[in-house]
């Protein structure tokens, strides 16, 4: 295909500026890419859901017989496994369903060690 010569600088800074316009969009302006759309919002689901959910485990923790004991055992373990004795106390386990959730269980026990 034969383009006209006077064509040829138009063309070329259609190109120039499209990717000029792309590097700063994706630098600067703010621009994501699909993948990293989801993930943010996936990360934003879940934060809200452990917020909304944690006064459940908080108040599950005060009204349980066991508090002292449980928070006793919780302080004795190493801290990469306190998470998981915080689950088998069942406080992170929610009305409704049969498995503790483990962020949900993270912030409790962050809450916990700052009340306690």
């Amino acid at each position: 295909m034969n383009l006209p010569e006077w064509l040829k600088p138009g063309l070329f800074g259609i190109a120039i500026g499209a990717a000029a316009i792309a590097i700063l969009g994706f630098t600067w302006g703010g621009w994501v890419s699909q993948t990293t759309a989801k993930e943010m919002a996936s990360d934003q689901a879940r934060t809200e859901v452990v917020a909304a959910l944690l006064p459940v485990c908080i108040e599950r923790s005060k009204m349980d017989p066991r508090l002292t004991e449980v928070l006793a055992v919780l302080k004795d373990t190493r801290s990469y496994e306190r998470s998981n004795k915080l689950m088998e106390s069942g406080w992170a386990t929610m009305p409704g369903t049969t498995e503790p959730n483990r962020y949900v269980a993270n912030a409790c026990m962050e809450q916990l060690a700052a009340e306690f």
